[in-house]
């Protein structure tokens, strides 16, 4: 496969040279020497495009990983070290807790590789090479083809296009739409399958601050863990095995221990996950005043039944942590783009430019014949979005806030290859993988907790939504009891096999032809198939076309935007793949008369330490390293830098990124967004979004003289 670029033909993506570049974005690695580069090097950066990303050399990118598919890491070492968030880690560190052994509140280090903890299923990802391939998929394709044809030729050549660069290489190929599927790129990447827990601080220290300092600045929160790439004796992707050695990365991440200071030079480089930048007033109104209000009530109430069955028991705490930081993360990132986008004024900002695009539209034939119908498609389109989506992603909330409930739909393949009379074979793996899954299920269950779930997000399911958006058998139940799910929900937990590790295993290992009758019995495997039937036939078709529909005109509405201001260079989306965003140290006014310095110190830990709280209650090493004022060669000016803030542009997925300097050293890591931007995914606010960043001098003192795993350090380079 040739890993040169391919320059597009397509006229909306060529720019010249002079065009406006904007600070925001997350851009692509590829074209920074063509877009970027100049202006990264005015705001000080002191490297080239290529030592960040090139294919002929070892470089930043070989070092940057995709961690688990939704976070990033950084390798530091050249013995396969990764560094990344806690809470990017927190998974693995709570499936490895126990009350004998509880990592969340101790926190856990490897004083040798052999005491490194083997993760099963958790992967990361080094990007080799990426390519425009928008040619291959969209030579000549128009936009009046019939959108389903369209979409299957699409469809096809790049399944093409992913076989013929991955063939015979072991590596993954996958191709990717950008600018709203307006230009397509090739991203393949090596798949490492051997990744082993190293060490984590402990919460205290890890998530310090909890949910409530989550999304804010000034933040204190030690926001990191460690791991280590495994390879086989030939450096290459491996399953695990005490065979397996640590591996050699191409290039990994020096680490600077001299500081910032607000004005410098940072880069993020890392795996955004999504955003909405080019999205019509329209989404905006969806998001903000339907979708989001909606899924904040119902997290809400979860939350607040996961906090009372946490605080009365010390191994619900441990069961149920992981989940509540996935529930809380999201329900508090809404609540704060709600604020945000109304701050900005985003859908007046937004019906402003449409006025001015649809102007510029209209006073050409051409034009109104390409894009003229697109605003009043939007218009017609969304009100009937809107609602489908509401139905769809609350649904979801309640069926998946169940546990129970939504462990019954794993059986829905076993029973169908009972119903199909399946080869034996089958049966057995299909039984062998629900017994193996069920262990970590029911490790983290806990059946009063989820009876207390049940019972109020079935209650608030059929309040906030409609009537003719509730499933069969919910209204069923809903009759039985009159409404009243407190007391029916201790009833069907009796009846179910679905709160009990086991019943369900033996039911598993013996299922057999009258077992498809016994689940049909089954309350919340009834119940759980027609929440599945319900949005399966009243809901997914309707939403399906309405999507494709949304492609369509978005596609076109950004062709639209891209011609209507020629002078600017557009990013585009996140979309999970590989990006920078680059821009200064620099603090913030959140409100009239305040201003937020850039950088937080471990005074402010002490500050906030309170015993009788969990999520405060400092370490006592911590409150005496602090007093000793012991804090080595990390600290500066008598003060342990902890965090500090810039303007780089970015969002979910950059959890975990490496911050860099302009001499291309690690000097943070990227964990979370200050409060008052957080609506940057879909409106970028200069004057107030900011990332927040885990000062790598905190962690190198917390593993140095916290933990007493210094030994770590002697892997690195470290530049004083």
């Amino acid at each position: 496969m040739k890993k040169t670029l391919i320059v597009t033909t397509l006229l909306l993506i060529q720019f010249s040279v002079f065009s406006k570049v904007p600070d925001e974005g997350i851009w692509i690695p590829l074209l920074i020497e063509k877009y970027n580069i100049k202006l990264m090097q005015e705001k000080g950066f002191r490297l080239s495009a290529e030592d960040i990303y090139s294919v002929n050399r070892a470089c930043m990118k070989d070092a940057v990983v995709n961690f688990d598919g939704g976070c990033t890491a950084e390798i530091i070492s050249g013995e396969g070290l990764l560094i990344t968030n806690h809470h990017c880690g927190y998974d693995q560190i709570q499936q490895h807790s126990s009350l004998e052994h509880d990592y969340l509140t101790n926190g856990f280090w490897a004083m040798s590789k052999q005491e490194e903890l083997p993760n099963p299923g958790v992967t990361v990802s080094i990007l080799k090479w990426m390519e425009d391939v928008t040619e291959q998929v969209l030579s000549g394709i128009t936009e009046d083809m019939d959108q389903r044809k369209r979409e299957e030729l699409i469809a096809s050549r790049i399944l093409d296009i992913q076989k013929k660069a991955a063939e015979g290489t072991g590596l993954r190929a996958s191709v990717r739409p950008f600018f709203m599927g307006n230009q397509y790129f090739l991203f393949v990447s090596e798949i490492f399958r051997d990744v082993r827990l190293v060490g984590a601080p402990p919460s205290a220290i890890g998530k310090f601050g909890g949910d409530t300092d989550n999304w804010i600045w000034p933040r204190h929160t030690g926001d990191f863990s460690m791991f280590r790439i495994y390879a086989g004796p030939d450096n290459k992707p491996a399953d695990y095995s005490t065979e397996n050695v640590p591996y050699k990365p191409a290039y990994y991440f020096p680490i600077s221990i001299k500081g910032v200071s607000e004005g410098d030079f940072t880069m993020v480089f890392g795996y955004p996950g999504s955003t909405s930048e080019y999205v019509p007033s329209y989404h905006v109104d969806m998001v903000k005043n339907y979708l989001d209000p909606k899924l904040i009530a119902i997290r809400t109430k979860k939350i607040e039944i996961i906090d009372e069955a946490m605080n009365s028991d010390p191994l619900i705490r441990i069961q149920y942590s992981a989940k509540k930081a996935g529930i809380s993360n999201s329900w508090k990132k809404w609540i704060g783009e709600i604020q945000g986008l109304e701050r900005m004024n985003t859908i007046a900002r937004k019906q402003e430019f449409e006025k001015r695009l649809s102007a510029w539209i209209e006073s050409d034939e051409g034009r109104k014949a390409r894009f003229g119908d697109i605003l009043a498609g939007y218009r017609d389109l969304y009100p009937r979005l809107r609602e489908y989506t509401v139905v769809n992603s609350f649904t979801n909330e309640v069926v998946y806030g169940i546990e129970a409930v939504s462990i019954a739909r794993s059986l829905r393949t076993l029973s169908g290859l009972y119903e199909k009379n399946t080869e034996n074979e089958a049966v057995i793996k299909e039984k062998s993988r629900l017994i193996e899954s069920s262990d970590g299920f029911f490790k983290d269950y806990n059946k009063e907790t989820d009876i207390k779930l049940f019972a109020a997000l079935m209650k608030m399911y059929g309040e906030i939504l409609d009537q003719k958006w509730q499933a069969p058998e919910y209204l069923r139940l809903k009759s039985s009891c009159k409404g009243s799910f407190d007391k029916l929900a201790a009833k069907l937990y009796k009846q179910t096999l679905f709160a009990d590790k086991s019943k369900y295993n033996a039911f598993v290992k013996n299922f057999n032809k009258s077992s498809v009758t016994r689940l049909s019995r089954d309350p919340l495997y009834l119940l759980s198939g027609d929440f599945n039937k319900f949005l399966s036939q009243k809901v997914l078709p309707e939403l399906a076309v309405m999507n494709s529909d949304l492609q369509r005109l978005n596609r076109r509405y950004m062709k639209a935007q891209m011609e209507f201001d020629t002078s600017r260079v557009f990013y585009p989306d996140a979309n999970s793949t590989l990006r920078i965003a680059f821009g200064k140290v620099k603090g913030y006014f959140p409100k009239d008369a305040v201003y937020f310095e850039p950088v937080s110190t471990l005074d402010g830990i002490i500050e906030k330490d309170n015993p009788e709280i969990y999520d405060y209650n400092v370490p006592q090493k911590l409150r005496e390293l602090y007093l000793r004022k012991d804090f080595g060669r990390y600290g500066q000016n008598g003060k342990m830098p902890v965090c500090f803030i810039a303007d780089n542009h970015t969002t979910g997925g950059n959890s975990g990124s490496p911050v860099i300097n302009a001499d291309g050293f690690l000097v943070g890591i990227n964990f979370d967004r200050a409060w008052e931007g957080v609506a940057s995914d879909m409106a970028f606010n200069p004057e107030q979004s900011r990332n927040i960043s885990l000062d790598i001098r905190y962690a190198l003192f917390i593993i140095d003289k916290f933990a007493g795993a210094g030994y770590l350090l002697k892997e690195m380079t470290i530049i004083e």
